[in-house]
């Protein structure tokens, strides 16, 4: 193909998607034309802001003959049916890795592509990255020697294995985890040296999911690739970042940081023995400094937009695009017939693996068609998975609303159903409501303007409460936050008396649309009778909880948080168990409709008192720093300023002063109310609450 623009279409509009799309803006001649997938709602919010149309179907996008090629960034289980069907049309297709669930998939992709002159690319988009291509010129003027080790890593924190969703494609299989993180770090292994020879593959740190369905969090793969021992070690609980290809040589060792873009070699001089181990170590620390200077003027004067992870996917399509608009042979980076060396490399992994470590548990045999009175909307996130479970063993039936077909209670196959409903379909609602008598609404949206949390939260909460008021549902729990509150003063204590302040325009976006959606389900209740209890949990912890809670404070990985404010002031913590408790008295008292509730824990703990318990618990000494509010603030007004006035982006509001301090909780709460008129009883003994909250909480992983 030699062509002056290219035509790309998206399929997929997920969280992937967005990166695929702001690195195709920056690549020189290339042009996004459409965003096809099968849920409108998310095609729409992207294609509206590219500006391009949409499209449901993929047989209707090709006949459209609006596009040369696709990136294809669905679930990988739909890769391969995806990129046949579209070469088949004759488009060139890129596909996130893995591109497909084995090697003979891949091949299968690779063959129909030369059958119909079109190419196949994989979306390995790591190699893309500046420092990569140094290491790469490196290594082939001979500057390291003659290597003889390769290790790669990838240690990273990956949250659902311990707090969900646990229905994602990553977790449905034991396999999938190296299908998903593999490529990375075998893509490298199949550039430099080859396809390795795979010797052994060790795993451990095991997990179990919902329903005693084991993952295991490490693998550790050893291989040979021609002369070079070759480690690959992938790490997902929660540790320092260390995403990186180290090359031992005769010469030199390299190490680059492929999440950070920084490439360092560390060489011997020819000093004598006085001087040659500080010139070793200031050739180093030049090196630092040189990586970390040049990261950051990248990064501050892009605004952000060449940020390394960035960067990788521009390197990318400028690769493939380059080639392609120049009827030049396909960068063997991301080449079809690479990525049926990579896939084929991590089969042979997976060959070496026991049958039982990859082998999903199965779900109980259902006896019995659960009969559900109450229904939890957002019951796969951490809260609702408790709520459920808690409705469970009080002997009720329960509805999950879902997004998929799957669900985190392969246990419960008796007493559960998950059903596949969409928020925006309110005849759906009221369908799936049918017999309901409770609905727990525990759904919730991020969103970055208020255009699109008046329509992706607001709008949503409210058709929700119509189709409880259709479907004749007995009660409503509406689940708020008390972020919504200004806690910015610690003399004022908050009540469920306390109003919101009356302008909420200041306020950072999750607390302004809660409000909102608290306003007009209000309004319902007293205009129309709507049946309505609102629930604003604390600072939710225990057993499914992430580590990294940012109700605390700012995180930096694992090891080290700035906590909002000086971390000295009692914060609203609360047990998930006792929130899942509170939330089922709310369906159930009599008296509760109508009214608010702030479900809060007694006081225990403040910032520093939480991680002073996790040090005594675990043993783990986590790097604390106070975090000015003051200074917070002004930083992210200049942010929004660039954001505004360079990126032209519109709709954004900027959380004020007080908005920052309230993220400290500085004032104090009272939780009498839930106490006195339901009988709710959150733990109060301290000992027993640092112990479901830090000892039982799996915060690490292991």
């Amino acid at each position: 193909m030699a062509s002056s623009t290219v035509r790309v279409g998206l399929i997929g509009a997920g969280y992937i998607a967005s990166w695929h799309a702001d690195a195709l803006r920056a690549t020189d001649g290339v042009e996004i034309t459409a965003v096809c997938d099968p849920s409108e709602a998310a095609a729409k919010g992207l294609a509206d802001g590219l500006g391009v149309r949409v499209v449901s179907e993929v047989a209707d996008l090709i006949e459209a003959g609006v596009c040369d090629a696709v990136h294809i960034l669905t679930p990988p289980n739909l890769h391969h049916a995806l990129a046949i069907q579209c070469l088949e049309g004759g488009l060139h297709v890129l596909v996130e890795k893995p591109v497909a669930t084995s090697a003979s998939e891949t091949a299968e992709i690779e063959a129909t592509a030369q059958k119909h002159g079109v190419r196949f690319h994989a979306g390995h988009n790591f190699m893309g990255l500046p420092s990569y291509d140094r290491l790469k010129g490196m290594l082939a003027k001979g500057e390291l020697g003659r290597v003889s080790v390769a290790e790669v890593h990838w240690c990273l924190p990956l949250a659902p294995l311990r707090s969900g969703p646990f229905g994602i494609w990553l977790l449905r299989e034991p396999k999938n985890l190296l299908l998903e993180l593999g490529p990375h770090l075998m893509g490298f292994i199949v550039d430099l040296f080859g396809v390795p020879h795979i010797q052994s593959v060790q795993l451990s740190k095991p997990i179990d999911l919902p329903g005693h369905d084991t993952r295991h969090q490490a693998w550790r793969i050893m291989a040979q690739a021609g002369d070079v021992d070759v480690t690959l070690t992938i790490s997902m609980v929660e540790t320092i970042d260390d995403r990186s290809l180290t090359l031992r040589g005769s010469s030199g060792r390299a190490r680059l940081d492929f999440a950070a873009d920084t490439l360092v070699v560390e060489r011997e001089n020819a000093s004598d023995l006085v001087v040659n181990p500080l010139r070793h170590q200031l050739d180093l620390s030049w090196q630092h400094l040189r990586e970390g200077v040049g990261n950051a003027v990248t990064q501050v004067t892009s605004l952000n937009r060449k940020s390394p992870y960035a960067l990788s996917f521009q390197g990318m399509n400028a690769a493939v695009y380059g080639a392609l608009r120049r009827d030049k042979d396909a960068d063997a980076r991301f080449s079809g017939k690479s990525a049926i060396k990579v896939m084929t490399a991590l089969d042979q992994a997976l060959a070496l693996v026991p049958d039982a470590d990859l082998t999903p548990a199965r779900p109980k045999v259902r006896t019995r068609d659960p009969k559900p009175t109450a229904m939890v909307i957002g019951g796969t996130g951490f809260i609702g998975r408790a709520l459920t479970r808690a409705l469970v063993a009080k002997g009720q039936d329960v509805r999950v609303l879902s997004r998929g077909r799957f669900g985190p209670f392969p246990d419960l196959p008796d007493e559960v159903e998950t059903v596949g409903v969409s928020l925006y379909d309110k005849a759906a609602l009221i369908e799936a409501m049918q017999g309901i008598d409770v609905v727990y609404n525990l759904a919730r949206s991020l969103e970055g303007t208020w255009e699109d949390a008046l329509e992706h939260d607001v709008g949503v909460s409210v058709r929700i409460a119509e189709a409880c008021q259709e479907a004749g549902v007995k009660r409503l729990v509406y689940t708020g936050t008390i972020a919504s509150y200004d806690m910015s003063s610690p003399l004022q204590k908050i009540t469920e008396d306390v109003p919101f302040p009356t302008d909420m325009s200041d306020r950072n976006m999750y607390a302004r649309s809660k409000a909102e959606c608290e306003k007009r389900l209000m309004e319902m209740h007293r205009r129309d009778g709507l049946p309505l209890v609102i629930a604003r949990p604390g600072i939710v912890v225990g057993h499914g909880g992430p580590l990294q809670h940012w109700g605390i404070g700012r995180w930096h990985g694992a090891g080290a948080v700035r906590i909002w404010g000086n971390g000295l002031n009692i914060l609203p913590f609360v047990l998930i168990d006792d929130v899942a408790d509170g939330l089922i008295l709310m369906g159930e008292h009599p008296d509760a409709v109508g009214q608010s509730y702030n479900l809060i824990g007694e006081p225990m703990l403040s910032a520093r008192g939480y991680f002073d318990a996790i040090h005594r618990a675990l043993g783990a000494r986590v790097r604390v720093s106070s975090g000015n509010l003051t200074v917070f603030w002004a930083a992210d007004a200049v942010k929004h300023a660039l954001k505004v006035y360079a990126l032209r982006r519109r709709g954004l509001s900027r959380p004020s002063l007080a908005d920052w301090k309230s993220r400290a909780h500085l004032s104090p709460f009272v939780n009498a109310k839930p106490k006195e008129e339901l009988g709710w009883k959150p733990e109060a003994d301290k000992a027993r609450f640092i112990e479901k909250a830090i000892g039982q909480a799996n915060l690490f992983g292991f």
